[in-house]
């Protein structure tokens, strides 16, 4: 089926049936590429003719040679960093570059220590809270025991590449360091790229004896032998024992051909919408009628509430949807939509009618045609890396509030295709809802802007293009220093192709620093 009716078809409902994970633990993507959902026109139209150039430059070098490249990650579903590899290597797939992906076998309390490891990292735990000496143990023993038994033998992806080992590897998260001082020691002249996916709290990790500087000397004595730091375009979010000439600026992407993002006929939204609903009956919550840091949200929803049925009554109140379904990496979810359903309740029953707050099974379409009803969007982080849902809203025109968190500023443009707030200034909030929800005119010059301003960094396309600039260079045994420059700009610089005005690009910011 040509468009949109394949992916519809293909994308099930809980995706389930395109996953697996196979020997060796290779995520084989679309069943190992039995299924087909895409082909290279659908990419093309997704970017400009720059990018596409640019992403084909550094593809051709890379088939040429036949060079493989293996990213690693924690879990082959849930969370940002399986939605980008998912779509990452389907891509590549097309392209006919050679990337594979390889995740290990769970094991019992390893995810419940990462997200403790992160919690950390990001600064969100108590003073006495650490990575204790077992903490660091089990997760030293899980990456060995996989590293062992599945990715140093012979023709395994740590392998020497003399052996059929890969010729680059990307470890894709900070969960997995272990692995870099393993296939170091196999190939010592191999490259290696480490790619930390989560806000990192610099200032405490600088400050000796904070459970910060231990939890990131742990990761760190891993991740230094790495040839090249990438992170999120956030200086704050690198520590300083980091070489400044090894680090690299990359934002994370989503793909605007995948259940997420597609465009979405008005039969598909009614269709997903019934679902949805079907849910919220179950949950014993309300329905969405007209798809219109969660405690901030639900603060800042009640203050636009109060006021709006103050001031002008004659208009209808939008509802207020907290919906998800989680990662499978995150144990916390469910304490925190308990949490937050207590809260409605206790706290603020008078609004609780006005209040969807439900954990989903697992549904691009359903999130999909939430985000694409939806009027405004609210991304009010404590902490952040780089929020991809912030760009999935933009993509769809629906402007976002959001805080000045971590990486959020860099997509948002103030008064352009959102506001930018404090952290915890609910009063703010209130006061841009109230605003978009009665300016009709400012809504709409909103909308119009985020819908022409879309970024090609974001995508699959422009985010391939900055793996396959690094896999080319260092394959080739190119020193690769990016000294804190954005990884994109370097692969157009490489080539001679030039950034035009009119392509929409990412705020430079990365300077910021975090409030």
């Amino acid at each position: 089926m040509p468009g949109q009716d394949r992916h519809q078809m293909l994308f099930g409902p809980e995706n389930s049936p395109l996953l697996q994970v196979g020997f060796m633990g290779l995520v084989e993507v679309d069943t190992d590429f039995h299924v087909c959902l895409t082909n290279l026109d659908d990419w093309k139209k997704t970017v400009s003719a720059k990018t596409w150039e640019v992403c084909n430059f550094y593809a051709a070098d890379l088939k040429k040679r036949n060079v493989k490249i293996a990213f690693f990650s924690s879990t082959p579903q849930g969370g940002g960093v399986a939605l980008m590899r998912h779509a990452l290597v389907r891509f590549s797939h097309s392209l006919g570059t050679d990337i594979k992906w390889y995740v290990p076998r769970p094991r019992p309390g390893v995810f419940r220590v990462t997200k403790h490891k992160h919690n950390i990292l990001q600064g969100i735990t108590g003073p006495d809270e650490r990575l204790s000496a077992d903490d660091r143990k089990l997760l030293s023993a899980w990456i060995e025991e996989n590293a062992k038994r599945y990715w140093t033998v012979p023709g395994g992806p740590l392998s020497s590449p003399a052996e059929g080992g890969a010729d680059v590897l990307i470890v894709d998260d900070p969960q997995m360091p272990g692995l870099i001082p393993v296939a170091k020691r196999l190939a010592p002249r191999r490259p290696i790229i480490f790619r930390s996916h989560i806000q990192i709290r610099s200032d405490l990790v600088d400050q000796p004896g904070t459970p910060q500087a231990e939890a990131w000397k742990y990761l760190w004595n891993n991740a230094k032998c790495a040839d090249c730091f990438i992170t999120h375009p956030v200086s704050a979010f690198v520590p300083r024992d980091v070489p400044p000439d090894i680090v690299g600026y990359m934002p994370a992407a989503t793909d605007w051909l995948d259940g997420l993002n597609k465009n979405m006929r008005d039969w598909d939204v009614a269709h997903y919408g019934r679902i949805f609903n079907a849910a919220c009956k179950n949950a014993e919550m309300p329905t969405i009628q007209h798809p219109d840091g969660i405690f901030d949200v639900l603060d800042a929803y009640e203050k636009f509430h109060n006021r709006l049925t103050r001031e002008r009554p004659e208009l209808r109140l939008p509802k207020l949807l907290i919906c998800g379904h989680g990662s499978v990496d995150d144990p916390d979810g469910a304490i925190i939509y308990d949490q937050v359903v207590d809260h409605i309740e206790h706290r603020i029953p008078h609004i609780r009618h006005l209040i969807c707050a439900i954990r989903l099974r697992s549904s691009d379409q359903v999130l999909n045609a939430l985000l694409s009803k939806a009027t405004i969007v609210l991304q009010l982080s404590t902490r952040e890396g780089f929020e991809v849902k912030v760009s999935e809203a933009i993509h769809k025109g629906v402007p976002v509030i959001a805080t000045r968190a971590g990486g959020i500023p860099l997509q948002v443009e103030h008064t352009k295709n959102g506001f930018l707030v404090d952290v915890g200034d609910t009063d703010a909030v209130a006061q841009h809802l109230f605003d978009l929800w009665t300016d009709e005119a400012l809504y709409h010059r909103m909308s119009e802007y985020a819908l022409s301003n879309v970024c090609d960094e974001v995508s699959t396309v422009g985010n391939t293009l900055s793996w396959l600039y690094l896999a080319s260079k260092l394959s080739k045994g190119e020193s690769v220093r990016p000294r804190g420059q954005w990884i994109n700009n370097l692969a157009f610089e490489e080539c001679g192709v030039s950034v035009t005005p009119e392509m929409p690009r990412l705020t430079r910011a990365v300077e910021m620093e975090d409030p």
